[in-house]
């Protein structure tokens, strides 16, 4: 009987013995995982995503240069020039066409090409078709608008086509997949994980890139329509001023700076 319980004791301690080696190995195992997956970098998965990575990547750039692009050429300051916009407000009072003219020709931008396209149709002598300064004034303005939309819509490209592309890649990896399983069956699982993760790769990439692009999409077009409004406005302001040869209510609230010159003109 004490043989028996010796024995029980002795296997007591080698099935814990064991356990303990068995739960070491499983945690060796674990650590060695997870030490493979700290050490994946980010071109190990741009490899990983196959061909279509490449007009991902084109795409990520143009998504980029068009978002600088547009940050900096769509500022109101820009745009519309309202430091100028007290100077028009003088020209106009006055009459002074040509002035205001050549002004606008010395700076260029979206306010002053469609100022100077509405003045170039006042004639020398002194008579102006308002109907007509307003038809060059609407002609130009179109002109513009799809000029600076253009950058504008790039975005809005790039942001539609983009999940598209990934979605090809994700069918491109998927297909290799079960080509792989069909051929080879499941005895090689590193190839199998390979054409999946190629899969999920470009399906990430595709919405990584989407997701900003469209957002400042948004935001740069609604920025650049309300900019617009105002254009329309500015200039609806400058014409009525070169019409009734009268400042506009509210003109002296610009800026003082502006308004002292005007009472010593009057």
């Amino acid at each position: 009987m004490k043989m028996n319980k010796k024995t029980l004791k002795m296997a007591v301690c080698f099935s814990l013995m064991a356990g303990a080696a068995a739960f070491g190995q499983e945690a060796t195992e674990a650590a060695a995982a997870a030490s493979n997956v700290e050490t994946t970098t980010l071109l190990g998965m741009i490899k990983q995503g196959g061909w279509s990575m490449i007009p991902l990547g084109l795409f990520s750039v143009g998504m980029i240069y068009f978002i600088v692009q547009n940050g900096l050429a769509l500022r109101e300051k820009v745009l519309l020039r309202p430091d100028m916009l007290p100077d028009f407000i003088v020209l106009m009072k006055d009459r002074k066409v040509l002035e205001a003219h050549t002004l606008c020709k010395e700076n260029e931008t979206l306010f002053t090409y469609v100022f100077a396209a509405g003045l170039e149709r006042c004639s020398r002598s002194g008579d102006i078709n308002f109907g007509k300064v307003k038809e060059a004034i609407e002609e130009a303005s179109t002109e513009q608008m799809t000029q600076y939309m253009k950058p504008i819509d790039y975005l809005s490209i790039i942001g539609a086509t983009s999940p598209m592309l990934g979605l090809l890649g994700t069918v491109s990896g998927m297909i290799k997949a079960f080509q792989t399983i069909g051929s080879q069956g499941m005895g090689d699982p590193a190839k199998l994980a390979g054409n999946i993760g190629e899969a999920l790769v470009t399906t990430a990439t595709g919405l990584i890139i989407a997701i900003p692009a469209m957002l400042t999409y948004y935001y740069f077009r609604n920025n650049f329509i309300k900019s617009t409004a105002t254009l329309g406005r500015n200039i609806g302001a400058l014409l009525d001023t070169l019409e009734s040869g009268e400042l506009p209510l509210g003109f002296e609230e610009m800026g003082a700076g502006q308004s002292a010159p005007i009472v010593e003109s009057e």
